[in-house]
């Protein structure tokens, strides 16, 4: 999936596609001037908003199979936030905590199941209290394998509901990880340096931050363009279900301009 990128030389539009590093490195056709993007935001957001894009552009069925991937690499997302808050409390190095936490996840890389083991470990630690919501019908499970294994052509609405079920669930969960989410963020902006140190002289470095939809919720403060209340909300005022939230969402979403704003 591509974006739109400025280059910062003659001021062309060139489009990128997504890397699973977003780093991009891009020559300029027009004017030849090399330049590279770097996007701040996670994998999890960027495949939600991927979803979002072919939903509503009318592929339902490949809009679950990336719904499903950003529920998968979210729990990744919640794991590796959990250890290096964790890491931060205690007397080391930050690149020495994140190596190791790198070497550990590698044993499950390839292992959805203890992936989720990992991560219901991790919430158990954190929240004190078990991850009551991992249950097949929470995770929407027998949809999701029936669309991806079995070839099921699923119907917008079997979608809405799900991306909806997946979408509450990540935004109640970085909402309860608060700035503990920023420890993630913190190795994503070290390892964009580490990339920006081996530039060679000529090429421009630019950093982008893409609306998205749990970044626009995410990030916006007061006054900040927030316009809907969260999905997890105070106990004074009943929460949102998941359709609600996910409406929300897409609302919010259809106020900003970005490279995956609907046409």
């Amino acid at each position: 999936m591509h974006f739109p990128t400025t280059c910062p030389t003659c001021a062309r539009e060139v489009p990128a596609e997504f890397a699973d590093s977003l780093i991009h490195e891009l020559t300029c056709p027009s004017c030849g001037a090399r330049y590279v993007v770097y996007v701040r935001k996670q994998k999890f957001e960027v495949l939600f908003d991927l979803g979002t894009r072919a939903l509503l552009e009318g592929y339902a069925r490949e809009a679950v199979a990336s719904f499903a991937a950003a529920q998968e690499r979210f729990f990744e997302f919640y794991v590796k936030a959990f250890a290096l808050e964790r890491a931060a409390g205690r007397e080391g190095d930050f690149e020495e905590a994140l190596a190791a936490l790198d070497g550990t996840w590698r044993h499950v890389a390839s292992q959805s199941e203890r992936q989720l083991g990992m991560f219901a470990l991790a919430y158990l630690l954190r929240e004190g209290r078990a991850p009551d919501f991992l249950t097949p019908g929470a995770l929407g499970s027998d949809f999701r394998n029936r669309v991806i294994h079995r070839g099921v052509l699923p119907r917008r609405e079997e979608v809405e509901a799900y991306a909806a079920r997946v979408f509450a669930l990540i935004d109640r969960l970085l909402t309860a990880l608060g700035p503990g989410a920023a420890q993630v963020e913190l190795a994503q902006e070290r390892a964009f340096a580490a990339h920006l140190a081996g530039l060679p002289e000529g090429v421009v470095a630019v950093f982008e931050e893409h609306p998205g939809m749990f970044r626009a919720r995410r990030f916006a403060g007061p006054g900040g363009g927030e316009t809907a209340p969260k999905a997890t909300v105070g106990p004074s005022t009943p929460p949102l279900n998941d359709a609600q939230a996910f409406a929300w969402a897409l609302a919010e979403r259809g106020a900003w301009r970005g490279p995956l704003k609907r046409r």
